[in-house]
C-alpha cells in the first residue's frame, strides 16, 4: 500500500475535525461568526459531489487569507467560520452559493414554504447553540451509521429467515386461504389506539385501529412458509384477511367496535360483493366513525381505480386515510390532489435530522390537512413526540403511546383506589367506587 493511501485512509471525518475546531474556538470566539448552509435539504441532483465542491470554492479566498474555516459535512451542510470583518464578503458568497440552486425547492419555494437556506451565529453570543446544533449533526451522522450497519444486519437475518422458509407459491396460497375461510381469526386481532397527547404527556384515545397480526398468522397457519416472498401473492393473500375482517366487523359478538375505529383494506376489496354486503349492514351515522386506511402502494399501483373508490366511500360517509407515508413520499406527493380526509406519517429519525427545512415541510402538511387529520405513526420513543407536537401533528400511534395508556390508566386506577379509601373511611358512606 502507498503512503499517499495510508494518509488518505487516516484522515478523520469533517465531522470529528469541526467538533475538534469548536473545542478549541471556545477560547477565541469573540469577533467571529458561523453560517450553516442547509445544502442537506437540496434535493439529490442537485446535492451531487461536484456541486459540493462548487460551493465549497466560493470561500476558497477567505481560507488561504487564514480570515475563516470551511467544513463540509457527510449530509451537505457547509458550516463556515468566519472573522467579523469579512461577514459582508461572506454574505456575498452565500448568495452566490444561492444562486446557484435558484431552481431547487429549496430557495424557489423559500416564500411558501418558509424554507432555510442559511443560519448565521454570533460565536461570542450563541455559542452554546452552535455547539448544541453540530451536537446534533454529528449524533444523527452516527446514528445513520448505526442503522446503515443494522440495515445490513437486518437484511442478512431477512435472507437467512427466507432461505430457512418455504417461498410462497400459488399452491401454498391456495391451502392458506382456504385455511383462512375455515380458521378463527379473532384471537388473531389486535387493536392499536390513535391517540391526542397534551403538554404533559396525557393521552387521550380518538380512534382505534384493527388489525391482524401477519407474524401471529404465519406462526398459527403456515409456521414454515415466508409469506412476504412474493410481494403480489401477499397482496391476493391480504385480500381474503379484508373479507375475514369485514365479516368479524358485522359479529359483533367476535369483536367490540364501539367508538371509532380504522381497519386498513385494499381497493379491490372495496369494490367487491363483500364491501358492499358490510355496507348494508352499517348505519348511516356508523359509518361516519369508521376509517379505512389505504396503502400509498395500493393507491398508486392503480390511480384511477383509486380515485373512483375513494369518490365512493367517501359519499358514503367513510373517511379515506393514506396510511404509510414516508419523508420521501412527503416530498413527491401532493396530498390535496390525493384527496384523502387523514394521513399517516411514519416516525423515522430523519424527520429530526432534517432540521427546520423537514419540520417546515410536515407543518405546511399539517396546515394543509388539519392537526387532527394527521397521525404520526410507529412512535416508539419520545423523540417522535416531541417532533410531531413541534410540527403540529394532532395524533400519535406507537409503542411509546400504548405505554402512555398504561401509564394513564395505573394513574387513573390509583386514584379510584384512593377515592373508596376515603369514601370507606367516611361514616356512613360505603364502599361505593368512584369512576373517573
Amino acid at each position: 500500500m502507498s503512503d499517499k493511501a495510508i494518509t488518505k485512509k487516516n484522515i478523520p471525518s469533517q465531522e470529528k475535525l469541526l467538533i475538534d475546531y469548536i473545542q478549541r474556538m471556545e477560547e477565541h470566539r469573540v469577533g467571529r461568526s458561523v453560517v450553516q448552509i442547509h445544502l442537506s435539504s437540496l434535493r439529490p441532483y442537485n446535492r451531487r459531489e461536484s456541486h459540493l465542491r462548487a460551493a465549497a470554492s466560493y470561500f476558497e479566498g477567505f481560507i488561504s487569507d487564514l480570515s475563516g474555516q470551511l467544513f463540509i459535512l457527510r449530509g451537505g451542510d457547509l458550516f463556515f467560520f468566519f472573522k467579523n470583518e469579512i461577514r459582508a464578503s461572506t454574505e456575498t458568497a452565500v448568495q452566490q452559493i444561492k444562486y446557484m440552486f435558484s431552481d431547487d425547492p429549496l430557495v424557489a419555494d423559500e416564500l411558501t414554504m418558509h424554507t432555510v437556506f442559511s443560519s448565521w451565529f454570533d460565536a461570542e453570543s450563541q455559542f452554546s447553540d452552535i455547539q448544541r446544533i453540530i451536537q446534533v449533526l454529528v449524533n444523527a451522522e452516527e446514528r445513520r451509521s448505526i442503522e446503515n450497519k443494522n440495515r445490513m444486519d437486518a437484511r442478512s437475518a431477512l435472507k437467512e429467515k427466507q432461505r430457512l422458509g418455504e417461498p410462497l407459491t400459488p399452491e401454498i396460497l391456495s391451502r392458506m386461504e382456504s385455511a383462512l375461510q375455515r380458521a378463527d381469526l379473532s384471537n388473531l386481532l389486535r387493536r392499536q389506539f390513535a391517540c391526542s397527547i397534551d403538554k404533559n404527556l396525557i393521552p387521550e384515545q380518538v380512534f382505534s385501529e384493527l388489525f391482524i397480526s401477519i407474524k401471529d398468522l404465519r406462526e398459527t397457519l403456515m409456521p414454515n412458509v415466508n409469506l412476504l416472498s412474493n410481494r403480489w401473492l401477499f397482496q391476493h393473500m391480504t385480500e381474503t384477511l379484508d373479507k375475514r375482517m369485514l365479516s368479524m366487523l358485522n359479529k359483533t359478538d367476535r369483536v367490540t367496535i364501539s367508538g371509532n375505529i380504522s381497519f386498513n383494506l385494499n381497493i379491490r376489496t372495496l369494490l367487491s360483493p363483500e364491501f358492499e354486503s358490510f355496507d348494508a349492514s352499517v348505519s348511516a351515522n356508523r359509518r361516519g366513525t369508521m376509517i379505512i386506511e389505504l396503502q400509498k402502494e395500493d393507491i398508486f399501483t392503480d390511480l384511477r381505480a383509486y380515485l373512483f373508490a375513494r369518490e365512493f366511500i367517501q359519499s358514503l360517509g367513510y373517511k379515506i386515510l393514506l396510511d404509510g407515508l414516508t419523508l420521501q413520499t412527503l416530498q413527491i406527493i401532493d396530498h390535496n390532489k390525493i384527496g384523502a380526509d387523514m394521513l399517516k406519517l411514519m416516525w423515522n429519525a430523519e424527520l429530526i435530522d432534517g432540521g427546520e427545512n423537514v419540520l417546515a415541510l410536515v407543518r405546511t402538511m399539517v396546515d394543509g390537512m388539519g392537526s387532527r387529520n394527521v397521525v404520526l405513526c410507529r412512535c416508539d420513543t419520545r423523540e417522535a413526540i416531541d417532533f410531531g407536537q413541534a410540527a403540529g401533528i394532532g395524533l400519535y400511534q406507537g409503542r411509546y403511546v400504548e405505554t402512555l395508556i398504561a401509564e394513564d390508566e395505573r394513574r387513573r386506577d390509583l386514584m379510584r383506589l384512593k377515592r373508596r379509601i376515603e369514601r370507606a373511611s367516611e361514616p356512613g358512606l360505603g364502599d361505593e367506587e368512584d369512576d373517573m
